[in-house]
């Protein structure tokens, strides 16, 4: 069932990439992949950014039909179910190439939703 607050969702998954990006910043992958704390954290906020897209459900495609919303769905079920194969590597690529585009998209999303909701 989708959420009823979608712009709290919208704005679930923009924090969690800003944390992302703040813990990560100045790191390159071997800083990362040696920080196991760092990427316990990267791994609990893209669960948490899946989560929010899953409670988006079909309005995510709809504001932003450009995301992979099943990717990023599954994700989570991945981090949570098949934790001893989640690879460092493939969570700094996601970090590095995949986050900036869903944070854009997301913020453009809910600007979007703001102005439909003011008066």
């Amino acid at each position: 069932m989708p959420s009823e607050k979608p712009a709290r969702r919208l704005e679930d998954i923009i924090e969690n990439v800003q944390a992302i990006q703040r813990y990560v910043a100045g790191m390159d992958l071997a800083a990362f992949e040696q920080d196991q704390r760092t990427c316990d954290a990267v791994e609990r906020c893209l669960e948490r950014i899946s989560e929010a897209a899953a409670k988006l459900g079909d309005l995510a495609p709809a504001l932003m039909p450009d995301q992979p919303w099943r990717k990023i769905r599954a994700l989570g079920n991945r981090l949570r179910h098949e934790y001893e194969a989640i690879r460092a590597d493939r969570l700094w690529d996601i970090v590095q190439v995949d986050l900036p585009g869903l944070c854009a998209a997301c913020e453009g999303a809910l600007q979007s939703l703001r102005r439909q909701q003011s008066p």
